[in-house]
Parts: structure tokens; C-alpha cells; sequence
């Protein structure tokens, strides 16, 4: 009777633990699904121009652009500020996540602020999208929108600009990062699952002509945006460029330029159109880093 008694207790016992294994399981699944899917789409500038209270806005462009006019209430973050060469020689080398972390603090940010994000896709390579990419590897949790059109859907309109640097945010946040390098990969990655990966070169043509990665398919990062105000290209018009390439869309792509700008613009177009698609990445070392790679 005992020894039924003390199995009756034992599978009791097991089958909570198993129980309270299969919610934290679950709470854990949901959380990383949560984790890998960013709130991110774009905004029109009529939609941001009724709105502006409820987001932070960061401008993309040189500092230089910034002063001579942005949106009222910007905060210039742009990559020529973020980036430096690193030891080895490699050029446009993201700064330390403490660092970004600390000035989008400064800016009165943590991982939850609703942020816009603009640019013109062109006196920063596109720099709108390497923002884009940044706050997502950082692991931002809040709204991230894309202004569609730029400062030049925000011009046409004729909305007010202001000149100058920005005024400091009243109340400084501490943003908390927690890096997702899903989104980013190294030379010894691409090395190791080569055959896995797709390879796309955004840079010029004549850059490519002078050293590639061999086997990369070549779209240029001017391919991912149209018209006057460049807006970022639609779903139905990204298949239809990717699948003429020949890329697989249910496979990982990643893209590359020199040092990760102009392939985080194409990164960040092709999360916008296939958001749940396809596994999207930005080689943000780029040819830098590969060419100092044995094998280049």
C-alpha cells in the first residue's frame, strides 16, 4: 500500500513539474517570438505632421543637412557620428552599443519610445535605413516608422522646417539595449554557411567590378527605392526585383556595401515590404571587412 501510495505522490509531483516546464517553455517561445518580430512600417508625412507629440524623431542625414533645416523637434543621428575605423583598419565600424545606447538616452529615449525615422535615401547612402537596422539589432521594442518620402514628401507638402542644432530632451532616459545579432553577421559566418546564404551586393557597379564577393548577386541599393521623393519600394515590386536575381525568398539574404550603410537601406526596404518572409540580414562590416578576409 506504501509503495502505491509513494508512486501515486511521485507521478503527482512530476506531472506539475512537467506542467510548470511546459508554461515557462512557453512564456520563453513567446517572448523570443516577441523579441524577433519589430513593430515596423511606414508613415505618411500628413499622418506624422497631426501626430508629432507622440514620437521621437530622428533625422538621418549629416549633420550638416540637420542644420540647414529638419523637422521641428528632430534629433540629428546620423552614421558619419556613430561609426569610426577600428583597429585592424576597417572603416564605418558601428560604435559600442553602450555608446548609442547612451545618446539615444540622451535624446530621451529608452527601448519603448515611438520613434519616426527619416532621411532622403541620398546624402547618407540611405542612412534612414542603417538607423532603421540600428535601433532593431539594439533590440528596440517600441514603434519604429519609416517617413515615407523623406524631408522631400515633408518639403512638397510645405510643412514647417527649422533650422539649427537640436534643443536637448527635457527628461533623459536610460536606454537599456539587448543586441539581436540575428540581424547581423560576421566575415567567419558568411565562411561557414556559405552555401546557406544569399548574397547581394548593393554598391556600385564599378565598385563590384573591382572585388566582389564570389557567388553574390548584384542589386544595386538605388534598385529599393523609386521616384523624385524615393519612396521605399512596394511588397509586389521587391519580389518581383529579388525573384528576377533569382533570390529565394525563403532563404536567408544578406546584403552588403562597403561598411554596411547602403546594404542596412535595401535591409531595411525588404523588411518593410516581407516583414514574416524571409531571415534578413546586413553584413554590417561589409568590404571593409571582407577584404582583410584570407580568403577575399
Amino acid at each position: 500500500m506504501k509503495n502505491k501510495l509513494s508512486s501515486g505522490i511521485c507521478v503527482q509531483i512530476w506531472s506539475k513539474i512537467i506542467f510548470i516546464l511546459v508554461i515557462l517553455l512557453n512564456a520563453n517561445m513567446i517572448e523570443c517570438k516577441s523579441a524577433q518580430a519589430a513593430d515596423f512600417a511606414l508613415i505618411s508625412v500628413e499622418h506624422l505632421q497631426k501626430n508629432m507629440s507622440q514620437w521621437t524623431i530622428l533625422d538621418a542625414r549629416p549633420k550638416a543637412e540637420f542644420q540647414a533645416a529638419h523637422l521641428p523637434g528632430a534629433f540629428c543621428f546620423s552614421w558619419e557620428d556613430f561609426t569610426k575605423t577600428d583597429k585592424i583598419g576597417v572603416a564605418h565600424r558601428i560604435l559600442p552599443p553602450e555608446k548609442l545606447a547612451a545618446a539615444l538616452g540622451n535624446m530621451g529615449m529608452d527601448r519603448k519610445t515611438s520613434v519616426v525615422v527619416y532621411g532622403d535615401a541620398d546624402t547618407s547612402w540611405g542612412g534612414e535605413g542603417w538607423v532603421s537596422w540600428v535601433l532593431t539589432w539594439l533590440g528596440h521594442k517600441g514603434q519604429i516608422r519609416v517617413l515615407d518620402g523623406g524631408i522631400q514628401a515633408w518639403t512638397e507638402k510645405q510643412f514647417v522646417l527649422v533650422t539649427g542644432n537640436a534643443d536637448s530632451a527635457i527628461f533623459p532616459k536610460l536606454y537599456n539595449f539587448s543586441i539581436d545579432n540575428s540581424i547581423n553577421i560576421t566575415s567567419a559566418d558568411i565562411k561557414k554557411n556559405r552555401t546557406d546564404l544569399q548574397l547581394v551586393d548593393t554598391r556600385s557597379f564599378l565598385e563590384r567590378i573591382k572585388g566582389r564577393i564570389s557567388g553574390a548577386v548584384y542589386i544595386s541599393w538605388k534598385s529599393f527605392y523609386k521616384g523624385k521623393k524615393r519612396h521605399p519600394r512596394s511588397s509586389s515590386e521587391i519580389v518581383k526585383l529579388l525573384e528576377k536575381k533569382g533570390i529565394d525568398l525563403q532563404k536567408p539574404v544578406v546584403y552588403y556595401c562597403t561598411g554596411g550603410i547602403r546594404s542596412a537601406y535595401a535591409w531595411m526596404v525588404h523588411k518593410l515590404a516581407l516583414p514574416e518572409l524571409s531571415v534578413v540580414i546586413n553584413y554590417e562590416g561589409g568590404m571593409e571587412e571582407w577584404s582583410r578576409a584570407d580568403d577575399f
